[in-house]
């Protein structure tokens, strides 16, 4: 297959919302399909359909709210380290004014630094669109768009 026609990974930024929710979605056993954020967690770690951006900040912001809603400490190491592991860590270094919400500023220039062709969230009035250059989805939307054909 030439380069040009070789599918390219897309670039994703998680929101915490969404990571905080999949994490919720493996207590008990995980099912397929019950919960859309237990979904992407899944295929990223089981398929690796798409490439996972982070920064420092974001790691920080991940174990704190992790830390805050009770999730067993064991839980969060193995998952920041996963994530230290397998994501693309992106530098932050602008500090333009994106979002609307100053906690979710550094995701919007995360996603802007890692040129990220989405930004998956639970709260979308949090992430405006139109100053970003990813697209911003849910998880079940995400999760429709990886499953088709993508090039860039």
């Amino acid at each position: 297959m030439p380069p040009a026609a070789k599918r390219r990974a897309r670039r994703v930024v998680v929101d915490t919302s969404v990571l905080i929710a999949g994490i919720a979605g493996f207590k008990g056993s995980y099912r397929p399909g019950r919960n859309a954020s237990a979904d992407l967690l899944y295929e990223w770690i089981e398929n690796g359909n798409f490439r996972w951006l982070v920064s420092a900040e974001i790691l920080e912001e991940y174990k704190e709210v992790a830390r805050r809603k009770g999730i067993r400490p064991y839980v969060i190491g193995r998952i920041v380290n996963l994530l230290k592991e397998e994501a693309v860590e992106v530098s932050l270094g602008s500090s333009q004014k994106i979002s609307p919400d100053p906690q979710d500023e550094e995701f919007c220039l995360c996603a802007e630094a890692g040129r990220a062709d989405f930004l998956v969230t639970l709260n979308p009035g949090d992430f405006p669109a139109s100053k970003l250059q990813a697209k911003v989805v849910s998880p079940a939307t995400f999760l429709g768009w990886s499953r088709t054909p993508h090039r860039r």
